[in-house]
């Protein structure tokens, strides 16, 4: 695509968000927002490192930021990747009922449009477990920004989860809905429940993250 949209500026995304263009849609922009967490764990690390205080994690920050990076940029990709692959669903909602061929060409394009949002869900996962390891390492001074983007990880996960659970409701067989909807389901489960579990390096700290 010459037109990808993760290189349109923020005010023009945003503008083709709100136009009546089917996509980018929601599964878009979770993925951007996913994106923008993953981006903020990489400033927390990028103020942390050539600090005397962090010395000694400096070596793990350095690792995180890389998986990080790598991380931000496998969800940039998704946003393209989510249009690309909602198109021919959109397409195919078109196709009169009467046709025979509307459910097989539906259930294929449904089942196709759920890589990508399956994809962030596990990603964002990724992305909430770096946070975690980067509030216990990095600079206290950016708690802040550390919870904030945890917060868009979550949300970009519950984001693209939905997406999984209600595209794949419409299934006219079970199978294929359940075998998406179950690791959704699952990955989901896990990251909804590790923003609690990383461990208080002081009280100032725990209160901050468990306030999220």
């Amino acid at each position: 695509m010459s037109n990808q949209f993760i290189n349109y500026t923020c005010a023009d995304f945003a503008e083709i968000l709100a136009s009546k263009e089917s996509v980018p849609g929601g599964g878009g922009a979770a993925a951007l927002t996913g994106a923008l967490g993953a981006a903020l764990c990489s400033m927390v690390g990028n103020f942390t490192i050539g600090k005397k205080k962090y010395a000694a994690v400096e070596d793990d920050v350095k690792a995180i930021l890389n998986k990080a990076a790598i991380l931000r940029e496998q969800l940039l990709r998704l946003v393209d990747a989510d249009a690309q692959a909602f198109a021919p669903l959109s397409k195919a909602y078109a196709i009169s009922k009467e046709d025979p061929h509307r459910d097989t060409v539906l259930e294929e394009a449904t089942l196709n449009a759920c890589k990508a949002p399956m994809e962030m869900v596990r990603r964002c996962c990724t992305g909430v477990e770096l946070l975690e390891e980067m509030l216990e390492k990095g600079s206290v001074m950016l708690v802040s920004d550390i919870g904030c983007g945890a917060l868009l990880c979550k949300a970009a996960m519950e984001s693209a989860a939905m997406n999984v659970f209600i595209n794949t409701g419409s299934l006219k067989d079970p199978e294929h809905g359940s075998r998406d909807r179950y690791p959704a389901g699952a990955v989901w489960a896990e990251g909804r429940s590790s923003g609690g579990s990383s461990k208080q390096t002081d009280s100032e700290r725990g209160i901050a993250w468990h306030r999220f």
